[in-house]
């Protein structure tokens, strides 16, 4: 095993395991090492939030750990960011991203909030609980923006997360936005029964996906 790969796991086993101090010097290390800062976000934390995420949905872990392992990712993420800003500079619109209303849960969020920001587009966070009328009403402060996506780590969130692809569709033509959703409990089968345009089951997929409804 190359140092390279040692550190990918050691950073993702980290996130997993909810300690942010560790995950911070871990990722700083593997940085200043040589380390793609990308790698780190597709090969490290990514696999570590799916990972918890499924646990958590197979009901294998408590919330407790969900929290733990969430307040690490931040600082993963935190640490990540100035060096993923400095390798993109060029701009894709803008994206509104938030979780469905009813979700208090923000690690998957977050995380796609910076592979957004990583593909090059202003992204407008509404952070967690968003209700419809909140989306509506950033598309409408924002008329050019060019995505919006909305994430759900929670079954009971699923359908505030169809009342909101609802309500924006009304306004595709006014606005000329995409939808995209997302989350541990989303099909793809969900999102086109909701009329979303876009799903995909990770945020470095999600981003890839964003860049491609812009070109």
């Amino acid at each position: 095993m190359s140092d390279c790969e040692r550190k990918i796991i050691q950073i993702a086993e980290a996130v997993e395991e909810g300690h942010p101090k560790d995950v911070e010097k871990l990722v700083q290390e593997a940085v200043q090492a040589g380390v793609s800062p990308l790698l780190i976000l597709r090969d490290s934390l990514t696999p570590a939030i799916q990972s918890i995420g499924k646990k958590y949905k197979d009901d294998e872990i408590y919330i407790i750990k969900i929290l733990s392992s969430a307040r690490a990712m931040k600082y993963g993420l935190r640490a990540l960011k100035p060096y993923l800003e400095r390798e993109h500079s060029f701009s894709c619109g803008k994206a509104i991203i938030g979780t469905a209303e009813g979700d208090l849960h923000d690690m998957g969020k977050n995380l796609v909030a910076l592979m957004f920001e990583t593909a090059g587009f202003e992204v407008i966070d509404l952070g967690v609980d968003v209700s419809e009328k909140k989306f509506l009403k950033t598309v409408e402060e924002h008329p050019d923006t060019a995505v919006v996506c909305i994430s759900s780590l929670l079954t009971t969130s699923m359908e505030s997360m169809k009342r909101t692809v609802q309500v924006l569709n009304r306004y595709r033509e006014k606005f000329q936005f995409k939808v995209m959703v997302g989350g541990g409990p989303v099909t793809e089968e969900f999102a086109r029964e909701i009329g979303a345009d876009v799903y995909t089951e990770d945020a470095y997929t999600a981003a890839a996906e964003a860049r491609k409804l812009v070109e």
